[in-house]
């Protein structure tokens, strides 16, 4: 057992004045399986990159590791992708034996004929599968997951959550509740004040971190009628004392001593009442540091005259005679929300892109997908890497109403400093959210998302939930987190 301490963390990139931790502190088992959870942007990539690369970057305090434990980062590239998967693998773990690897691509469902291909001809979730059983062969390693579940579609998710459940000794950075609760033991929460560490899977640490905030929201009510009572208290004692004070003149022979005496108890009485005000006051600012504050969205679907806005019939895509995409029959009603599922590559966005006019153009189409007329669409592409530039000329060249689109990014969580950098420099997760406010701005008849919520925090997605539940869009939608699916969707259709 080894212990990973980090103490009084302070950090900041070069050049900038923004600090992503101040003066940060816990310490963490090195044999737990974490989950990091925090909003996007806070810093957990930027966490994990400090201790994959130490000595890289310059900050303030301590992490210490005992025990000669290593760090090993996920995700990770080849220098040739061109390489076979095997001599790619054995760069990640030299000394792990042939039948090791084969032991354990087997439990993760890969194929041993993949060690014999070139790496870069794998999927992503192939490479992702690959990658994982090589990283954990590697004896004395802290492993830290960045986001390993971007690239697995659904069975993929719950084949490699049972895997990593069998594991010891990672941080998993990963916005899928259901995930997160089939493999972690500990919780590692980035919260807008610290960093906490809680025994107990996800759900354990939502259902005590919403407790927390609702007793905090309590006692933070109580406290404010309290200042508000000690405050008229002090104020009567104050006047209290003045007149008696001024009793002391201009009434004829008294006890000036006696009555400087009772001035002077009932001003003592006003600066007790005072201090305990001030102790209520410092009280109250301690609460709900960490609440996370989820501003209710707002959506403008368009109401279509057609009951059947998206029909589809003996659909059949293909490159050069090998099927790419081939749905069963369907019909997408006004109001329905359609999520497609299936394994990846089995041609859930080349559906969309048929629908949108954007397949490539030697797919050969055979069957019929039709769409109503007049037809509005609003569509998240899974894609971020065109973002570029400021955000004020990407809503003037998308055509949006800029206010509401900042707006929406501010509900999102964005910081008004975010507003001033170049899209280039946002995290994956902050890139998404613009796409998501980019479609939440625009009225549509029917909302075409694909793998909207790829690195969006658990946060935002609840608000998200909580948008479609009330507006009741109607969506043919990609998403692999199945709480979200059975959150939102009225169906869904298996490829």
């Amino acid at each position: 057992m080894s212990m990973l301490k980090v103490d009084k963390l302070t950090f900041a990139y070069p050049g900038s004045y923004d600090n992503i931790f101040e003066n940060v502190s816990f310490q963490v088992d090195t044999s737990w399986r974490l989950g990091f959870v925090g909003r996007n942007g806070r810093g957990k990539t930027t966490f994990l990159q400090l201790l994959a690369n130490s000595g890289q970057y310059e900050y303030s305090g301590n992490i210490t590791v005992a025990g000669g434990v290593k760090f090993a980062y996920f995700p990770w590239e080849p220098a040739d992708k061109n390489q076979l998967t095997l001599d790619v693998l054995q760069q990640v773990c030299p000394e792990a034996e042939l039948w090791q690897l084969e032991r354990e691509l087997a439990i993760l469902k890969l194929a041993d004929e993949a060690l014999w291909r070139p790496f870069g001809s794998l999927s992503n979730g192939e490479q992702t599968k690959a990658l994982l059983a090589a990283m954990f062969l590697q004896p004395g390693h802290f492993l830290l997951l960045d986001e390993p579940t971007n690239h697995l579609d659904e069975p993929a998710r719950r084949l490699v959550a049972n895997y990593l459940r069998r594991q010891q000794g990672f941080i998993l950075v990963s916005h899928d509740r259901q995930f997160l609760d089939g493999c972690v033991d500990h919780i590692l929460s980035l919260n807008r004040a610290n960093i906490e560490v809680q025994n107990g899977n996800f759900s354990c640490w939502l259902a005590g971190f919403e407790q927390r905030n609702q007793a905090e929201a309590a006692q933070q009510e109580q406290l404010h009628k309290d200042i508000k009572r000690l405050r008229q208290a002090a104020r009567r004692a104050s006047d209290w004392s003045d007149k008696v004070e001024a009793g002391k003149y201009g009434n004829g022979p008294v006890d000036r001593g006696f009555i400087g005496h009772k001035s002077a108890k009932m001003m003592k009485r006003a600066k007790s009442i005072e201090a305990r005000q001030q102790q209520a006051i410092e009280q109250k600012a301690g609460l709900l540091q960490n609440l996370e504050r989820a501003e209710d969205l707002k959506l403008q679907p368009l109401r279509h005259h057609a009951d059947i806005l998206l029909e589809c019939s003996g659909l059949c895509a293909s490159i050069d005679g090998r099927v790419i995409c081939q749905p069963p029959d369907f019909c997408l009603h006004r109001g329905e929300r359609l999520a497609l599922a299936g394994p990846n590559g089995c041609g859930k966005s080349t559906l969309l892109r048929l629908l949108l006019g954007q397949a490539p153009a030697k797919l050969q189409v055979q069957g019929q997908l039709r769409a109503a007329s007049g037809l509005i669409i609003s569509y998240i592409p899974q894609d971020t890497s065109f973002l570029r530039g400021r955000l004020r000329d990407f809503a003037q060249a998308e055509g949006l109403d800029e206010s509401l689109f900042l707006t929406i990014l501010r509900k999102l969580d964005f910081s008004r400093q975010q507003f001033e950098k170049e899209m280039e420099r946002y995290s994956e997760g902050q890139k998404k959210k613009v796409l998501l406010a980019k479609s939440l701005c625009q009225p549509a008849h029917l909302y075409v998302w694909d793998e909207p919520l790829n690195y969006i925090d658990i946060y935002s997605r609840l608000q998200i939930e909580q948008l479609i539940a009330e507006f009741a869009p109607t969506m043919l939608l990609v998403e692999h987190d199945e709480a979200f699916r059975q959150a939102v969707c009225t169906g869904c259709l298996n490829l």
